[in-house]
């Protein structure tokens, strides 16, 4: 019977430190491929008037744009969450022409978060003391540095969907200003023919 119980006892004890020794599966993230209402937005026009919409719409809040070319915008914009917490956020906004005539364009939004947390790493100094050789002491130089601990896709439709109203908005500026000057383009075309015509009829 002690024999027995001995036993049940050992196989309890080996069943419980297999169990504490198996590591737990690392859990990640599922990408599932789905709808895309969220990064994309369709806008009249063309994608060189869709970038340049995206660009002033992103100086408007204070992004520094740091690439900007007919089809491609990126800027960056910085955080303070508190005194040792650091985010910026990065936006890249890339434009594309639909099917030829449509005279549309879509665009394709992304915002990326990186969390930056202040790490602090101080020097001992040593002070040499005659008969007893050299101390260390707890001072000397400090040295902070940010280091970047998280980084993300944001995944809020509700940033998009305000970031795509602002645009929309400057697309009504931005055809406002190509028109005149397209139109006065023409005039400086016409307008030595139509002085030589003038000049012949004289």
């Amino acid at each position: 019977m002690k024999s027995r119980l001995n036993l049940l006892l050992s196989t309890g004890l080996l069943l419980a430190l297999s169990a504490c020794s198996t590591s737990k599966p690392v859990s990640l993230h599922k990408e599932e491929f789905g709808t895309a209402d969220m990064f994309t937005y369709s806008v009249p026009g063309t994608e060189v008037e869709a970038c340049e919409a995206a660009r002033r719409a992103l100086l408007s809040q204070g992004y520094i744009i740091s690439d900007a070319n007919p089809s491609t915008i990126r800027g960056r914009r910085k955080f303070q969450a508190n005194h040792e917490t650091h985010v910026e956020i990065e936006f890249t906004v890339v434009c594309a022409a639909n099917s030829k005539g449509s005279n549309t364009a879509t665009i394709f939004s992304n915002a990326v978060r990186d969390q930056y947390a202040l790490k602090k790493s101080s020097t001992s100094a040593s002070l040499g003391v005659g008969g007893i050789g050299s101390i260390s002491l707890p001072f000397g130089e400090s040295n902070d540095s940010l280091v970047k601990v998280a980084s993300e896709t944001i995944s809020d439709a509700k940033l998009y969907g305000r970031f795509f109203d602002l645009l929309e908005r400057y697309m009504d500026d931005v055809r406002a200003t190509e028109t005149p000057t397209t139109s006065s383009n023409k005039e400086e075309v016409t307008t030595p023919a139509k002085q030589e015509a003038k000049s012949t009829i004289e």
